[in-house]
């Protein structure tokens, strides 16, 4: 049996100001998120980790970087595991795109035609492209842990997958910047291991 080890990248310069970047380029790493990245490095060394693959985006690609050199792996980039288009709302506040839209994040995930409407990648696109890289996985690591790092949306659409989690449900999961999100294969078949795995001193902070 293997692990299927989902990383979200550290915080980032969009996180600590509320904007949507999407894959808008130049938007790197905190310290704070650097400094993330080299904690949960050091808590994968036990896991025995074959490979890193990550999303094209800096501050997913410079977390692969950190955890690949602390794990001494190769770090591959996929374009599967990149962040979502965000279309019309790129570099737009949180609070902006609630005012002019509604709740366009409960609307992502309930699949409503306004979300491609405005360009945005939707969330049947984004998990398609996360299967695809989980199947590609699967096939070439059998019984190995691999670490893919990503971005929130497509470790949400995996865990939709898995555990039938509803547009409500998902809307209000929160993945941590630096946590993983591991999941096991047996049989074919993938089980939720854990969620939002990190450094117990984090459990207490604002994500």
């Amino acid at each position: 049996m293997g692990s299927i080890i989902f990383l979200r990248h550290g915080q980032a310069k969009n996180n600590t100001e509320g904007m949507l970047v999407g894959r808008t380029p130049g938007v790197p790493l905190t310290e704070k998120g650097i400094n993330q990245a080299k904690t949960i490095a050091k808590f994968l060394k036990p896991m025995n980790i074959s490979a890193v693959y990550t999303s094209p985006i800096e501050r997913a690609q410079k977390t692969a970087e950190i955890v690949a050199e602390h794990n001494s792996v190769d770090c591959k980039i996929d374009e599967r595991l990149i962040e979502l288009d965000m279309g019309k709302f790129t570099g737009l506040l949180h609070d902006e795109i609630f005012k002019s839209h509604g709740n366009v994040f409960l609307k992502f995930y309930e699949g409503q035609i306004e979300i491609a409407h405005n360009g945005v990648e939707t969330f049947y696109e984004v998990s398609k492209r996360i299967q695809s890289m989980v199947d590609h996985v699967l096939n070439e690591h059998p019984n190995e842990n691999i670490v893919l790092v990503t971005h929130m949306d497509p470790i949400k659409s995996m865990l939709a997958s898995v555990m039938d989690l509803k547009p409500q449900s998902l809307f209000e999961l929160i993945i941590a910047n630096g946590s993983l999100t591991i999941f096991r294969e047996a049989g074919g078949k993938l089980s939720v291991k854990a969620i939002n795995v990190m450094d117990p001193a984090r459990f207490d902070q604002e994500w």
